[in-house]
């Protein structure tokens, strides 16, 4: 029992690490307040994208706007054209007036009037501005109305991006009491209703009205932290943006332009609504994406509260409710759980490549299950966090992907040969995996060579040598990871890469020879570096074959070495020796398994590589379409002919031996890295092509050090009859200036360069 305890521990370490970790960050970060504005953005999109709210045919709007007082020749509201007003409503029988207009002080003339309207309404109420905002300074109620006990407070609630997202039920002031405005006309629309009361439950926090229970705004609801929760403040379920509610206009009541029962039984709300009164505010639905902010007038506002508490009371509309912090916090940390989880148990597949749709999509299915979670919710009255978690999802994500980078650095340090995670992965996870023994498998095997660095390493010293080697490997190990093949062998400036081990893919052929593309592509930032160290560049040649072979653990129980063998890892080394620099050659087997369609072909030649029975076809590629689109860029090569010809004598190498016979001949052409090579006696057999020779430049005496040997292959291409192309594979500094020399001297002055 407690060994499987063990193992579960370990194999999900990274899951019972990151998950605590990021959420107590994620949290942390939450409670600094640096996540509060993304949450409110939350909030204003999923107001947005609920389905629209129907109108509330119980509260109605009577807009003022500059029309209607351009039409009595005012430029302000007196007291006589908002006393006629009144006395038009009183005639619809409302409920309820809500005069959301200031008038603390009388605006002549007809103040008379409007005093007596005042005292003769006792469902009409007014307006007082309590807490000083947005610029404002406090503003007293109508005295009479006052008096009467019939105002309230129109105060709103701003959070700092000004947008206008809470409403006030009551607060106090001066040791006194003050219900809001909103309030008081839904409190006197449900008087009139049956079974409707208001019990106060938990006093003085807790309020039940007809069918909801009310509870107040706390300083950490929601996505606020640590926010003013001052009076008694609930989160304002907005029906809809401008002019969702009814509205008519001044002029249309005080024309009779409605009918005559329009207002009965109704909340009517009177205030302005022209853009010139300035009484515009910013709610969730003012913001869009594609679309400017739009505010709504702040009677609209008010409209929207007394609905929602008349909606909640008589018809159980829900407010809008929020979580206790301690369920948050669950939520959060499940969310972690959920994004390590994923990354965890998906850390490996694909290898490390940088893009996998199971892993993209699986996040972004989590992603999207959180998201349609959290806006389900909302539209069910439950504003719950969306950012926090999301964050955390990510969060763990990262973390795990971090731990594993880490750890597979340790891990390397380690297993020195395994050099993909895939290897790593399967000996950490799979204890069995490191026992010896193989399986026959048909793999794609990928052999690199540097033409010529041996006669290069002879004459620079073994740190420069190591200096170079570990610039090479690096930039290759890095293209090699990138198309998830395994690096099986370092052979000094040699590597060998498998494709289809330890995971077979389908798409191993191609992943092998789009690698073998971006290594040739990558070898320029490789002697970009080389110059810069003032050292000759180097050239690579790759070869690439598809065969059965024996893959598994190799060795003995002291030292075990993840590799393959088999006849066609040595027709893989063949293939690659036939190679030039900078030329990539692939079998018929490696062509079929990647499609013909999709490769560039640049030659096609059959050859008879040693320990073989039949004669093999190879092709030289140089592009791959598809979704790699690689290819390798035609270099120029301009032949100029020598006015002078450069005398030689030149052995043929066979593997590493070299010939006994000297052949004397001459440099006729020369190019940047090829030449045409004339034999002096046309008797003699012309050399193969794809043959190595070793040769030397016969220069005069004096010129000693131009006496070093040059190596060179022998091109498979068609030359006049006793003469044949070479392409150099290493030449001695001292020579490779001098021949540069000479070409370039005769490229600017020749008139009959030929270009091949």
């Amino acid at each position: 029992m407690w060994n499987r305890l063990k193992q579960f521990l370990w194999q999900n370490r990274g899951v019972l690490v990151a998950t605590p970790s990021v959420t107590l960050l994620v949290i942390i970060i939450r409670a600094a307040g640096l996540l509060q504005s993304w949450e409110w953005e939350a909030y204003d999109l999923f107001m947005r994208l609920r389905p629209q709210q129907p109108q509330d045919q119980r509260v109605v709007i009577v807009g003022i706007d500059e029309n209607d007082l351009h039409d009595r020749n005012e430029s302000i509201m007196t007291d006589s054209s908002l006393a006629y007003l009144l006395e038009k409503l009183k005639t619809h029988k409302p409920r309820a007036i809500g005069l959301d207009i200031y008038r603390d002080l009388s605006v002549p003339p007809g103040y008379e009037a409007l005093a007596k309207v005042f005292e003769t309404t006792p469902h009409l109420i007014g307006i007082q501005k309590i807490v000083g905002q947005m610029g404002r300074e406090t503003v007293a109620p109508p005295p009479i109305l006052k008096a009467k006990d019939q105002v309230g407070a129109n105060d709103l609630i701003f959070d700092p991006d000004n947008t206008v997202r809470r409403g006030l039920v009551q607060l106090s002031a001066n040791n006194e009491t003050i219900y809001s405005f909103s309030f008081r006309l839904a409190y006197l629309y449900l008087e009139k209703e049956k079974d409707v009361s208001l019990t106060v439950i938990k006093d003085p926090d807790i309020w039940k009205l007809g069918k909801t229970v009310f509870r107040p705004l706390e300083a950490n609801d929601g996505g606020y932290v640590r926010t003013d929760a001052g009076g008694y403040q609930i989160l304002i379920n907005y029906r809809g943006g401008d002019r969702h509610f009814e509205t008519v206009s001044m002029t249309d009541i005080l024309e009779d332009r409605v009918p005559p029962d329009w207002g009965r039984d109704r909340v009517i709300l009177v205030g302005k609504v022209g853009e010139s009164f300035k009484d515009l505010f910013f709610t969730p639905y003012s913001n869009g994406v594609f679309k400017l902010p739009k505010p709504v007038s702040g009677v609209e506002i008010h409209a929207n509260l007394t609905s929602e508490i008349i909606s909640a009371a008589l018809d159980g509309r829900p407010l809008i409710k929020t979580w206790p912090e301690p369920v948050e916090w669950l939520w959060i940390l499940f969310w972690s759980g959920v994004g390590s989880v994923l990354c965890w148990q998906l850390r490996y597949t694909d290898g490390i490549k940088s893009f996998s749709w199971q892993k993209w999509g699986s996040f972004t299915l989590a992603g999207g299950i959180l998201f349609c979670g959290s806006f389900a919710a909302f539209v069910q009255g439950w504003w719950i966090p969306l950012i926090p978690p999301m964050l955390s999802l990510s969060g763990s994500a990262v973390a795990i992907t971090a731990y594993i980078a880490r750890t597979a650095l340790e891990v390397r340090k380690t297993f020195g040969r395994y050099l993909t995670d895939e290897v790593v992965a399967m000996l950490l996870e799979h204890p069995e995996a490191s026992k010896l023994g193989g399986e026959r498998r048909t793999l794609t095997i990928l052999t690199s060579d540097l033409r010529g660095f041996t006669a290069t390493s002879e004459r620079i010293s073994p740190e420069e040598v190591i200096k170079i080697i570990n610039l090479y490997l690096g930039h290759m190990a890095d293209v090699i990871t990138k198309y998830q093949g395994t690096i099986d062998e370092f052979m000094g400036d040699g590597i060998l890469v498998l494709f289809g081990a330890p995971t077979v893919k389908g798409d191993d052929a191609r992943r092998a020879i789009a690698c073998a593309i971006d290594m040739q592509l990558a070898m320029k930032t490789v002697n970009e570096q080389m110059k810069a160290w003032e050292l000759p560049p180097l050239e690579m040649g790759i070869g690439i074959h598809t065969g059965e072979v024996v893959v598994g653990n190799i060795g003995s129980e002291k030292r075990t070495k993840y590799g393959v063998i088999g006849s066609q890892v040595n027709l893989t080394y063949r293939i690659e020796s036939y190679t030039t620099g900078g030329q990539i050659l692939i079998s018929q087997q490696a062509l079929d398994a990647a499609g013909q369609e999709i490769l560039i072909i640049e030659s096609e030649k059959e050859v008879r590589p040693k320990g073989v029975k039949e004669a093999i076809t190879i092709y030289g590629v140089i592009g791959i379409a598809g979704e790699f689109n690689l290819i390798l860029p035609k270099e120029e090569d301009i032949f100029c002919p020598l006015p002078e010809k450069i005398p030689i004598q030149y052995q043929i190498l066979s593997g590493k031996h070299v010939g006994d016979f000297l052949i004397n001949g001459k440099i006729v052409f020369l190019s940047a890295k090829r030449a045409l090579i004339k034999i002096d006696n046309n008797s003699q057999e012309i050399p193969e092509g794809l043959t190595n020779i070793k040769l030397n430049l016969l220069f005069e005496q004096q010129f000693s050090e131009l006496r070093e040997d040059v190596y060179a292959k022998v091109l498979d291409q068609a030359a006049e009859p006793g003469s044949f192309y070479i392409q150099f594979t290493a030449k001695p500094p001292a020579i490779a200036a001098k021949l540069e020399s000479i070409y370039q001297s005769i490229l600017t002055t020749s008139t009959s360069a030929i270009t091949h």
